[in-house]
Protein backbone atom coordinates (compact mmCIF):
# COMPACT_ATOMS: atom_id res chain seq x y z
CA UNK A 1 0.00 0.00 0.00
CA UNK A 2 1.62 3.44 -0.72
CA UNK A 3 2.14 5.81 1.84
CA UNK A 4 0.32 9.27 0.85
CA UNK A 5 2.85 12.35 0.73
CA UNK A 6 0.86 15.05 2.42
CA UNK A 7 2.69 18.45 3.75
CA UNK A 8 1.81 18.98 7.08
CA UNK A 9 -0.53 21.94 7.22
CA UNK A 10 -1.76 21.41 3.54
CA UNK A 11 -5.46 20.51 3.69
CA UNK A 12 -7.65 21.90 6.49
CA UNK A 13 -10.06 19.32 5.22
CA UNK A 14 -10.31 16.02 7.49
CA UNK A 15 -9.43 12.81 6.07
CA UNK A 16 -12.63 11.78 7.66
CA UNK A 17 -14.68 14.09 5.40
CA UNK A 18 -15.76 11.75 2.96
CA UNK A 19 -18.33 13.87 0.87
CA UNK A 20 -17.36 14.82 -2.82
CA UNK A 21 -16.22 18.13 -3.24
CA UNK A 22 -17.78 18.46 -6.48
CA UNK A 23 -21.42 17.29 -5.78
CA UNK A 24 -23.92 19.92 -5.37
CA UNK A 25 -24.08 21.90 -2.61
CA UNK A 26 -27.24 22.10 -0.31
CA UNK A 27 -29.77 24.45 -1.78
CA UNK A 28 -32.56 26.16 0.36
CA UNK A 29 -36.24 24.93 -0.66
CA UNK A 30 -39.80 25.95 0.98
CA UNK A 31 -42.37 23.18 0.15
CA UNK A 32 -45.91 23.71 0.54
CA UNK A 33 -48.01 20.52 1.16
CA UNK A 34 -51.89 20.51 1.46
CA UNK A 35 -52.94 17.24 3.87
CA UNK A 36 -56.52 16.16 4.96
CA UNK A 37 -56.48 17.70 8.23
CA UNK A 38 -57.17 14.65 10.71
CA UNK A 39 -55.32 13.30 13.85
CA UNK A 40 -51.49 12.49 13.06
CA UNK A 41 -51.04 13.54 9.74
CA UNK A 42 -48.31 16.53 10.99
CA UNK A 43 -46.95 13.66 12.38
CA UNK A 44 -46.27 11.23 9.89
CA UNK A 45 -44.86 14.43 7.57
CA UNK A 46 -43.17 15.21 9.82
CA UNK A 47 -41.76 11.57 10.78
CA UNK A 48 -40.55 11.53 7.36
CA UNK A 49 -37.77 14.27 7.86
CA UNK A 50 -36.73 12.98 11.27
CA UNK A 51 -36.34 9.22 10.16
CA UNK A 52 -34.56 10.16 7.04
CA UNK A 53 -31.76 13.09 9.47
CA UNK A 54 -33.37 15.66 7.03
CA UNK A 55 -33.59 18.99 8.91
CA UNK A 56 -36.46 21.15 9.05
CA UNK A 57 -35.43 25.20 9.40
CA UNK A 58 -39.49 26.15 9.66
CA UNK A 59 -42.58 24.75 10.12
CA UNK A 60 -46.13 26.33 9.69
CA UNK A 61 -49.24 24.48 9.86
CA UNK A 62 -53.22 26.04 9.63
CA UNK A 63 -56.34 24.62 8.24
CA UNK A 64 -57.20 26.39 4.80
CA UNK A 65 -60.18 24.84 3.98
CA UNK A 66 -62.86 24.10 6.93
CA UNK A 67 -65.43 22.85 4.23
CA UNK A 68 -62.71 20.05 2.47
CA UNK A 69 -61.06 19.52 5.96
CA UNK A 70 -57.55 20.06 4.23
CA UNK A 71 -54.68 21.71 6.18
CA UNK A 72 -51.24 23.72 4.11
CA UNK A 73 -47.83 22.61 5.70
CA UNK A 74 -45.40 24.76 5.21
CA UNK A 75 -41.63 23.66 5.50
CA UNK A 76 -38.38 25.29 4.87
CA UNK A 77 -35.97 22.61 4.80
CA UNK A 78 -32.75 22.41 3.11
CA UNK A 79 -30.39 20.10 1.25
CA UNK A 80 -28.69 18.85 -2.14
CA UNK A 81 -31.30 18.64 -4.87
CA UNK A 82 -31.05 14.98 -5.08
CA UNK A 83 -32.08 15.07 -1.50
CA UNK A 84 -34.93 17.96 -2.10
CA UNK A 85 -36.13 15.37 -5.24
CA UNK A 86 -35.95 12.38 -2.58
CA UNK A 87 -38.52 14.30 0.11
CA UNK A 88 -40.98 15.46 -2.05
CA UNK A 89 -41.34 12.08 -3.73
CA UNK A 90 -41.94 10.18 -0.14
CA UNK A 91 -44.08 13.59 0.82
CA UNK A 92 -46.03 12.53 -2.13
CA UNK A 93 -46.74 8.54 -1.74
CA UNK A 94 -48.00 9.57 2.06
CA UNK A 95 -51.66 9.00 1.75
CA UNK A 96 -53.21 11.71 3.44
CA UNK A 97 -51.13 14.42 1.13
CA UNK A 98 -52.70 15.96 -1.65
CA UNK A 99 -50.10 18.24 -3.56
CA UNK A 100 -46.78 18.89 -2.97
CA UNK A 101 -45.41 22.19 -4.08
CA UNK A 102 -41.52 23.09 -4.31
CA UNK A 103 -42.34 27.24 -4.11
CA UNK A 104 -38.70 27.53 -4.72
CA UNK A 105 -38.36 25.97 -8.23
CA UNK A 106 -42.12 26.95 -9.42
CA UNK A 107 -41.05 30.46 -9.82
CA UNK A 108 -41.12 33.20 -7.63
CA UNK A 109 -42.48 33.64 -4.15
CA UNK A 110 -44.12 35.65 -1.30
CA UNK A 111 -42.77 34.39 2.13
CA UNK A 112 -43.48 36.48 5.47
CA UNK A 113 -42.69 35.78 8.82
CA UNK A 114 -44.45 37.08 12.34
CA UNK A 115 -41.59 37.72 14.78
CA UNK A 116 -41.86 39.30 18.35
CA UNK A 117 -38.96 40.57 20.07
CA UNK A 118 -38.80 41.54 23.57
CA UNK A 119 -36.04 44.32 24.47
CA UNK A 120 -34.78 45.32 27.82
CA UNK A 121 -33.04 48.66 27.66
CA UNK A 122 -33.18 52.26 29.83
CA UNK A 123 -31.73 55.64 28.48
CA UNK A 124 -30.26 55.98 25.19
CA UNK A 125 -30.77 52.05 24.50
CA UNK A 126 -34.32 52.09 24.96
CA UNK A 127 -34.46 54.85 22.35
CA UNK A 128 -32.47 53.74 19.32
CA UNK A 129 -34.25 50.39 19.82
CA UNK A 130 -37.70 52.59 19.05
CA UNK A 131 -35.48 54.12 16.50
CA UNK A 132 -34.47 51.15 14.42
CA UNK A 133 -38.24 49.59 15.15
CA UNK A 134 -39.47 52.86 13.22
CA UNK A 135 -37.33 52.10 10.38
CA UNK A 136 -38.57 48.36 10.06
CA UNK A 137 -41.89 48.99 10.76
CA UNK A 138 -42.29 47.22 13.61
CA UNK A 139 -45.23 47.81 15.94
CA UNK A 140 -44.79 48.26 20.04
CA UNK A 141 -47.12 45.88 20.91
CA UNK A 142 -46.28 45.92 24.81
CA UNK A 143 -44.30 48.29 26.77
CA UNK A 144 -42.98 48.48 30.58
CA UNK A 145 -40.89 51.12 32.14
CA UNK A 146 -38.13 48.57 31.76
CA UNK A 147 -38.65 47.07 28.11
CA UNK A 148 -40.78 46.65 24.93
CA UNK A 149 -42.01 44.14 22.74
CA UNK A 150 -41.89 44.89 19.08
CA UNK A 151 -44.32 42.67 16.46
CA UNK A 152 -42.12 43.07 13.13
CA UNK A 153 -43.69 41.20 9.94
CA UNK A 154 -41.71 40.52 6.30
CA UNK A 155 -38.96 38.20 4.93
CA UNK A 156 -36.91 36.11 7.30
CA UNK A 157 -33.65 38.41 6.02
CA UNK A 158 -35.51 41.29 7.69
CA UNK A 159 -36.33 39.39 10.58
CA UNK A 160 -33.04 38.17 11.18
CA UNK A 161 -31.35 41.50 10.49
CA UNK A 162 -33.72 43.02 13.02
CA UNK A 163 -32.91 40.48 15.81
CA UNK A 164 -28.89 41.39 15.11
CA UNK A 165 -29.56 45.04 15.12
CA UNK A 166 -31.22 44.34 18.60
CA UNK A 167 -28.86 42.00 20.35
CA UNK A 168 -26.66 45.19 21.58
CA UNK A 169 -29.40 47.17 22.51
CA UNK A 170 -30.96 44.54 25.16
CA UNK A 171 -32.38 42.00 23.30
CA UNK A 172 -33.65 39.59 25.79
CA UNK A 173 -36.42 37.08 24.22
CA UNK A 174 -37.18 36.00 20.78
CA UNK A 175 -40.25 34.26 19.05
CA UNK A 176 -40.76 33.41 15.61
CA UNK A 177 -43.99 32.03 13.53
CA UNK A 178 -42.12 30.27 10.75
CA UNK A 179 -42.20 31.31 7.17
CA UNK A 180 -45.80 31.35 5.72
CA UNK A 181 -45.66 31.29 1.51
CA UNK A 182 -47.46 31.66 -1.47
CA UNK A 183 -46.27 31.25 -5.59
CA UNK A 184 -46.63 35.36 -7.07
CA UNK A 185 -47.61 34.21 -10.47
CA UNK A 186 -49.53 30.77 -10.34
CA UNK A 187 -53.50 31.26 -9.50
CA UNK A 188 -55.17 27.72 -9.13
CA UNK A 189 -59.26 27.65 -9.59
CA UNK A 190 -61.39 26.85 -6.62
Amino acid sequence: MPVLQIKKGASRRSAYDLRNPNADGEERHTLAIVVDNEAGVLARVIGLFSGRGYNIESLTVAEVDHQGHTSRITIVTTGTPAVIEQIKAQLGRIIPVHDVHDLTVEGPTVERELGLFKVAGTGDKRVEALRLADIFRANVVDSTLESFTFEITGTPEKIDAFADLMRPLGLNEVARTGVAALARSRVEPR
